[in-house]
C-alpha cells in the first residue's frame, strides 16, 4: 500500500502478499475454467501462474512515486518482463509461455485477460486485500462468486450472465477504491512531495552541487536516465531498494545543506505535509500565482517555488469500452458487452476517463 498507510494506518500488507494473493486466485480461476471444460494444459497451468506472481516484480519502492524518477522512461510493467526474462534465461526458457501471456502474444487471449484484464485476477485480490486492511467496505467484493461466473468463447475470457450483480459491485468497488483509497488527498500529496524530494537531489546531481559515488544507494539509478534496454545492473540494483532505503535518505537529508531538499524530506518525515486542494476544472493561473505569492512573502523561496507550489491532474478510468471491454454470455449463449447488457446503469462515468486537478501549496 506504501504511503496510503499515512491514512489508513492498518494498509501495511506488502506486494509479496499480494503476489501470492493473486497467483491463489489464478489457481481458483483456472480449476473452475478447467471444470467447464476449457483447455488448459500443464505447461499452461504452470505459465500462467508464473505471470501472474511476478506480474508486480518490477515495481519498486514506493510504488509508482519513485518509479516516475528512479527509472524516468520505463513503467514498472516493462521493468517486470525485464526481470521475467532474465529469470528465463537461468531457468533454461522455462518461462517462454510466461512472457509470451504477460506480453499478450500467446493465442489463447483469456490466459493474458486473466493477468492483465478489465476483470483480471491482480484486481481480484487487491481490491478486497486492500479494502479489509484500510477499512473501506466498499472494496469488499464477491471474488469467488465472479470467479465462478468465469468461461472461455472464442479465446476470450468471458463471464455468465448470471454474475451481472457481482460485475457492476467489481466496477461500482473499483472506483470508489480510488477516490477513497488509492488517490486520497493525504496520500497524494505524500507522494507528490516524495517524486518532489527526488527531483530534486537529481537536479543538485546534474548541476554538480551533490555527488553521487558508487556507494550511494541510489547509484546509479539518479545519474542517468532509463532506455529502451535497461541494463542488467541498473536492474539489479533497482530491485533490491527497499521502502526502508528511501526512508533512510530523507532522514539524512533532514539536515542537508539544501534548504529545499532539507524542508521538503522533513515535510515526509515529520508528516508536515503542504495542503492539497481538489476540483473537477484546472486551476488557473492567478490562483497559482496567489499561492506562490504567499510562499515567497513567507518562506522567501522564489527561487525554487515549483518545489512547494505546484499543480497537476489525476484521473480514474474505471471501465474501458474498447476491444477489451467486459463480456457476458447471453442466455443464447453470444458474448455481449457488459454495457449493452446493463440498461439501468450509465456507463458514461466509468469509460471515460474523470480527471481532477490538485493544487500543493504550504499550509503556512
Amino acid at each position: 500500500m506504501g504511503l496510503s498507510s499515512l491514512v489508513y494506518p492498518g494498509s501495511h500488507h506488502t506486494r509479496f502478499e499480494h503476489a501470492l494473493g493473486a497467483m491463489y486466485v489464478m489457481q481458483k480461476a483456472i480449476q473452475v475454467l478447467i471444470g467447464k471444460g476449457v483447455s488448459i494444459t500443464t505447461e499452461e497451468n504452470e505459465a500462467m501462474q508464473i505471470a501472474i506472481l511476478l506480474h508486480d516484480i518490477g515495481h519498486g519502492p514506493f510504488s509508482h512515486a519513485s518509479e516516475k524518477i528512479l527509472l524516468r522512461g520505463i513503467d514498472h510493467e516493462a521493468i517486470s518482463l525485464s526481470v521475467i526474462k532474465q529469470l528465463n534465461l537461468e531457468f533454461d526458457g522455462r518461462l517462454d509461455k510466461a512472457i509470451e501471456i504477460f506480453s499478450d502474444r500467446y493465442p489463447k487471449k483469456f490466459m493474458h485477460q486473466l493477468v492483465s484484464g478489465q476483470i483480471d485476477v491482480d484486481r481480484l485480490d487487491y481490491l478486497k486485500r486492500d479494502s479489509f486492511y484500510t477499512g473501506v467496505t466498499e472494496g469488499n467484493i464477491n471474488t469467488n462468486r465472479i470467479i465462478t461466473m468465469m468461461h472461455v468463447q472464442n479465446q476470450n475470457l468471458v463471464f455468465e450472465s448470471k454474475g451481472v450483480h457481482s460485475l457492476e459491485k467489481f466496477l461500482l468497488a473499483r472506483r470508489l477504491m480510488y477516490w477513497q483509497v488509492y488517490l486520497h488527498k493525504t496520500s497524494l500529496a505524500a507522494e507528490l512531495i516524495l517524486v518532489k524530494v527526488l527531483e530534486r537531489f537529481r537536479e543538485l546531481i546534474s548541476t554538480g552541487k551533490e555527488e553521487l559515488t558508487e556507494s550511494h544507494v541510489l547509484y546509479p539509478l539518479i545519474e542517468s536516465d532509463a532506455e529502451e534496454r535497461l541494463p542488467n545492473a541498473v536492474l539489479l540494483h533497482y530491485l533490491a531498494l527497499e521502502d526502508a532505503d528511501i526512508l533512510h535518505l530523507l532522514k539524512s537529508w533532514i539536515n542537508h545543506k539544501d534548504t529545499v531538499l532539507s524542508k521538503l524530506s522533513k515535510q515526509l518525515i515529520y508528516r508536515k505535509l503542504p495542503k492539497i486542494k481538489i476540483q473537477d476544472k484546472p486551476f488557473t493561473e492567478k490562483q497559482i500565482a496567489k499561492k506562490r505569492k504567499r510562499l515567497k512573502e513567507h518562506e522567501r523561496q522564489e527561487d525554487h517555488k515549483d518545489y512547494f507550489v505546484f499543480t497537476g491532474s489525476i484521473s480514474n478510468q474505471t471501465y474501458i469500452t474498447d476491444e477489451a471491454q467486459i463480456l457476458l454470455r447471453n442466455k443464447q449463449g453470444d458474448p455481449i458487452p457488459l454495457a449493452s447488457a446493463i440498461d439501468y446503469l450509465d456507463f458514461n462515468p466509468f469509460s471515460k476517463p474523470i480527471y481532477r486537478y490538485y493544487l500543493c501549496y504550504p499550509k503556512t
